[in-house]
């Protein structure tokens, strides 16, 4: 059973004793949005990153969900991508598919991955252009405070040094307001060169997890979620400007990623 808290402006936490118990709730979690989604707009659209997030998902292609969650009313998309082949150990697509889309029926030509066959420049621009076609199809809504697509539900992990997506600590992308997709060339960790959504795409979401395990993150998870003064630099800890607009934002994590935190119910 997951310890929850409320962090003041923060969204919701979910804390758990055990990777079994986080990938359970994670289950449920997703499946149960899916239900909801497909509901009210017949259809689930949800943007995945790397890391183990992915991993845990797993629990999706047992009973009772791969019978029951409607999977063909599902549209993939990525948070982030490395500029790699798709079939190179890299690959977000790569994980994503060995590891969980094929091993459920979501439909092959729901899947959006990037064009591993352009620059990196030019693959975020078609991306963008891809997002936008979905948007005009209203597969995809719309926010109505700042006209970017509206996913219902984005996945993210939260690295050792608070990134999120591939927005890295103090890097220009931060900045990125006007488009939805940008590039990086220069990632502090390898490989350097990827897409990745912008923060207001981000923070346009209907739901946006964000899992942090382990001891390492803990430092970060602080920054965070904890409160801080006035003068904190957020773009230190990019996992600190993600807060939905006109969404809800949970946090899964374990005991070692909450450590630090200053949790008062």
């Amino acid at each position: 059973m997951a310890a929850v808290y409320y962090p003041e402006g923060r969204g919701e936490m979910r804390i758990f004793d055990t990777f079994e118990e986080l990938s359970t709730d994670l289950a449920e979690y997703v499946a149960q949005l899916s239900e909801s989604s497909v509901k009210e707009r017949g259809y689930f659209t949800v943007a995945l990153s790397g890391g183990p997030l992915v991993g845990m998902l797993g629990k999706l292609c047992g009973a009772p969900y791969n019978k029951t969650v409607h999977w063909t009313k599902w549209y993939v998309f990525w948070a982030e991508e490395r500029a790699v082949a798709k079939n190179h150990s890299d690959s977000n697509y790569r994980l994503a598919k060995d590891m969980f889309i094929s091993k459920v029926p979501i439909l092959h030509n729901h899947v959006y991955s990037i064009n591993d066959s352009m620059t990196v420049e030019d693959a975020a621009m078609q991306y963008e252009f891809t997002i936008r076609q979905l948007v005009k199809a209203r597969v995809l809504d719309v926010s109505g405070v700042n006209d970017c697509p509206k996913f219902d539900l984005i996945l993210l992990c939260m690295g050792s040094d608070g990134h999120i997506a591939s927005l890295f600590p103090h890097h220009p992308a931060l900045e990125q307001k006007a488009d939805w997709i940008t590039y990086i060339t220069d990632s502090s960790e390898p490989p350097p060169e990827r897409i990745t959504f912008t923060l207001p795409v981000i923070n346009s979401a209907s739901n946006v997890i964000i899992l942090a395990t382990g001891e390492a993150k803990a430092r970060a998870a602080h920054l965070a979620i904890d409160p801080v003064d006035q003068e904190f630099d957020a773009a230190a800890v990019p996992a600190r400007l993600v807060g939905p607009v006109d969404g809800k934002l949970v946090w899964f994590t374990d005991i070692s990623a909450a450590s630090q935190l200053q949790m008062n119910g």
